[in-house]
């Protein structure tokens, strides 16, 4: 009777292991049927993140090695992106450039959005002059254009990996915590908000528990859309000089190094780390936009 019964629980156990494993599955199958296009988008995002963090198997050359006798060379068999101003491997350089672009991007977005997930959640439910105080405060972070911002902070700070960072992060809080303050306002009137208050919930668990998760949907399309502006921001730092130094290669940079050829550089030194950029912000803008469709449960019956 016990082997019976240990041979059942056996068996539900590997049914529920392999439900489990089938339910991401089926989830993404869900999520490319709905929309093939913010799936190609993602896939195409994959292999930028895979390509960047396997630089360093992946490229041909040192992206810092440079061949005087191979100055500002076209794309051909041994450099199939040509080489730059001093002789490096234009290929190698974007692979690794890719490393610092999405370190710099990921990273200042997770503090940043994090910050104004938890700043919205609180200003929306709390209101009063907590809310009242941080609207005036965002405002004035808004009245700056995004990259006069991050140039003003880098002005101050002096340019780096950390700085950029630091830059690019204080310059995204305005804008998700605004968000997420306009989804917590609706929110908080729901019935069940009304009586975890009436049981008696502090404030805190009801922000943690109750409030905050309906907000995740929103937060993840804000994410992954921020995370192609701020890669863009990062280029337009480094293409100024005010963003990641040389001989440190990143996508800005290697745009930025053909200003000293007087704005006529050889056309692979802007087309292939431009091209680079422009797919990758694309990238993810499609896949916010599909996320935004997919999460929304007045759409969700529609899609599947």
């Amino acid at each position: 009777m016990r082997e019976t019964q240990r041979a059942a629980g056996a068996r539900s156990a590997v049914a529920a292991l392999m439900s489990r494993g089938k339910a991401p599955l089926g989830l993404v199958r869900r999520f490319a049927g709905s929309s093939p296009m913010g799936a190609g988008a993602a896939a195409l995002i994959v292999i930028l993140v895979v390509v960047a963090g396997l630089a360093r198997q992946l490229a041909p050359y040192d992206p810092l090695e440079a061949d005087p006798s191979l100055l500002r060379s076209p794309p051909s068999v041994v450099h199939p992106l040509g080489t730059d101003h001093i002789g490096r491997d234009v290929l190698s350089r974007l692979m690794h450039g890719g490393r610092i672009s999405f370190l710099v991007a990921v990273t200042s977005v997770v503090l940043g959005k994090a910050v104004g997930f938890s700043w919205g959640v609180a200003s929306g439910y709390l209101g009063g002059k907590f809310d009242l105080i941080s609207q005036r405060f965002l405002e004035v972070l808004l009245s700056f254009p995004g990259i006069i911002l991050a140039i003003l902070l880098l002005s101050v700070l002096g340019a780096g990996l950390h700085t950029v960072i630091i830059a690019i992060t204080i310059g995204g809080i305005a804008s998700p915590t605004r968000i997420i303050r306009s989804v917590v306002l609706s929110v908080k009137e729901m019935t069940y908000v009304e009586a975890a208050r009436a049981i008696g919930a502090s404030p805190i668990r009801i922000m943690a528990l109750h409030v905050a998760p309906q907000c995740i949907a929103p937060a993840m399309v804000v994410f992954s859309v921020s995370l192609g502006a701020a890669i863009f921001t990062e280029a337009a730092l480094s293409f100024l000089g005010l963003g990641i130094p040389q001989p440190v290669p990143s996508w800005g940079n290697m745009l930025g190094g053909v200003v000293a050829d007087v704005f006529k550089p050889p056309w692979w030194l802007v087309v292939f780390p431009g091209v680079t950029i422009t797919l990758t912000i694309l990238a993810f803008n499609l896949l916010g936009d599909a996320l935004r469709d997919y999460l929304d449960p007045r759409l969700r019956g529609q899609l599947q």
